[in-house]
C-alpha cells in the first residue's frame, strides 16, 4: 500500500483500461467500471460514485444491487468501524455485538444474493441462534442488528427497499412462546456474597466494588476514572467519565461521590492527573510484592525474584481495567471464596459456584437502596436515567410496604 493510499483524503483516480477501452477506478481493492472512456457520461458516473463513496464513510459501494449477503456484511462492517467509535478513536463494544449477529447469517446465507433474502431466511437465521442456546432477549437484539444492516443497505442503494420492508414483518420472539431459553431477571447481590470475596481480590477491584455500591455507577464508567475527571471543589465530588453509555446522544453523566467514596478514592488519586486510578499493572505489582514479603523459602534458596516471570506473555495487563476484566477478577475471587475443600484442581477450573454474581448486579443493589430510601426520582437522577421507567428495571420493588398495607387492610 502506498503512502497516498494510507491518506484518508486519498481518492482513487479514474483510469483507462486499454484492453477493453473502459474507464475504471479501484475502490477498496475492487475495480469499478463506469463505461467506455470516450463516453462523457463515464466521467460523470465516476464523480457521482466518488461522492457517494465519501458520504458512506469510504465503505465499498456497488453499481448494482446484485451483491451477496456476505458482500453486504463486509461493506456494513467497514461503515460500522467508522461509526461506532469513542472519543479516543477506539471502537465501542457494539462491534462485538455486530460480529456475533452476523456470524450465523454469513454461515448460512453468505452466498445468497441480497435481493433473494427474505423473511423466511431471517427466521431460519433466528432458529440457528435459538439452537445455539442463545437466550431469547439476545436473539431478538441480534436479529435487530441484522435488520439494521439491511436498512443501512437500503439507504446506500445496495438493498432493494422492498427487502427491508419485508424483513420488518418478522416479529420478535415473545416470552413463553418460543423454544429460546429464558434468563432470570438481574437481581441485587446478597451482601454476604460480596463480603466473602474481599480477601481474594486486589485492593483495586475491592474499591471498584465499593464505589459501585456507593455511587450506582456502571463498572465501565468507574474503570476509566482519572483524577482530571473529578471535580473535588465541593463537599460532594462530581465525576464526569470521559466515556459513557449515552455520550453519543449528547447526554451528560455526573457521578456523585460522597465522603465514604472519597476516603476510598484518596489513595488512588496520588498519580498524574491523566493517569487511570485503577490499574491492573499496579495490582500485579502489589501481588508480587506481597508474595515476596510473605516468602517462606530463604532468599538464598529456590527462585530469585523475577526469574519465574514470563518475559513476553501473550496477554499484557492494561493501564486500566475493562468491564470484562473486572468481571473475571470478581469470578476468580468468588471461586476461591466458596471452593469446597474436597474439590480437585481440574474440577475447580470449570466449576461455576452457586454464589456466582457479576459486577453489573451491584448497580441493582445501589438502585434498590436509593429507590427505597430516597424515592424514584432521586434514584433516577443518581443512576443517570432519562426515564423513571428505566430506573424501575434496576430497582427492586419495595414489597414490604405493600405487605404492611395489606395487613392493615385485613
Amino acid at each position: 500500500m502506498t503512502a497516498n493510499q494510507t491518506n484518508k483524503s486519498f481518492v482513487p483516480k479514474l483510469r483507462h483500461h486499454k484492453a477493453t477501452g473502459q474507464a475504471y477506478a479501484v475502490f477498496n481493492g475492487k475495480a469499478i467500471y463506469f463505461g467506455r472512456s470516450d463516453d462523457p457520461q463515464s466521467e460523470q458516473k465516476y464523480f457521482q460514485f466518488v461522492a457517494e463513496w465519501g458520504a458512506s464513510g469510504k465503505a465499498p459501494l456497488a453499481l448494482t444491487d446484485e451483491i451477496t449477503v456476505a458482500e453486504l456484511i463486509a461493506q456494513f462492517w467497514i461503515y460500522a468501524q467508522s461509526y461506532y467509535v469513542r472519543a479516543d478513536g477506539s471502537n465501542t463494544h457494539e462491534m462485538d455485538n455486530i460480529k456475533l449477529a452476523m456470524r450465523p447469517l454469513n454461515k448460512v446465507y453468505g452466498h445468497t444474493q441480497v435481493k433473494d433474502f427474505g423473511p423466511r431466511a431471517l427466521m431460519t437465521v433466528r432458529q440457528k441462534m435459538v439452537e445455539q442456546g442463545i437466550c431469547r432477549s439476545s436473539v431478538n437484539k441480534r436479529i435487530g442488528r441484522i435488520r439494521l444492516m439491511f436498512k443501512w443497505g437500503v439507504a446506500n442503494e445496495l438493498v432493494p427497499g422492498n427487502i427491508f420492508s419485508a424483513l420488518q414483518a418478522v416479529a420478535g420472539l415473545r416470552r413463553g412462546r418460543s423454544a429460546a431459553k429464558e434468563t432470570d431477571p438481574v437481581k441485587p447481590v446478597p451482601q454476604e456474597y460480596i463480603d466473602a470475596i474481599q480477601p481474594y481480590v486486589s485492593k483495586q477491584v475491592w474499591v471498584l466494588i465499593q464505589l459501585q455500591l456507593l455511587t450506582a455507577a456502571r463498572s465501565g464508567e468507574l474503570v476509566i476514572m482519572r483524577p482530571c475527571d473529578i471535580d473535588m471543589s465541593g463537599k460532594i465530588w462530581i465525576y464526569k467519565p470521559a466515556q459513557h453509555k449515552t455520550l453519543h446522544h449528547d447526554h451528560d453523566r455526573n457521578i456523585y461521590i460522597g465522603p465514604k467514596g472519597q476516603e476510598l478514592l484518596k489513595p488512588f488519586l496520588l498519580r498524574p492527573a491523566d493517569a487511570y486510578c485503577f490499574s491492573p499493572q499496579e495490582a500485579i505489582a502489589d501481588m508480587r510484592l506481597e508474595r515476596a514479603l510473605n516468602r517462606k523459602t530463604p532468599k538464598g534458596y529456590g527462585n530469585t525474584a523475577g526469574t519465574n516471570i514470563k518475559l513476553n506473555p501473550k496477554r499484557q495487563p492494561g493501564n486500566h481495567y475493562t468491564p470484562n476484566g473486572l468481571g473475571h477478577s470478581v469470578l476468580k475471587g468468588i471461586k476461591r471464596a466458596f471452593r469446597p475443600e474436597e474439590m480437585s484442581d481440574s474440577e475447580f477450573k470449570t466449576w461455576k459456584p452457586a454464589q456466582h454474581w457479576h459486577p453489573h448486579q451491584l448497580r441493582h443493589n445501589a438502585a434498590t437502596y436509593l429507590r427505597k430510601e430516597f424515592g424514584l426520582e432521586t434514584a433516577r437522577i443518581i443512576l443517570g436515567h432519562r426515564s423513571a421507567a428505566i430506573t424501575e428495571v434496576y430497582a427492586e420493588m419495595d414489597q414490604q410496604k405493600a405487605m404492611e398495607a395489606v395487613v392493615k387492610v385485613g
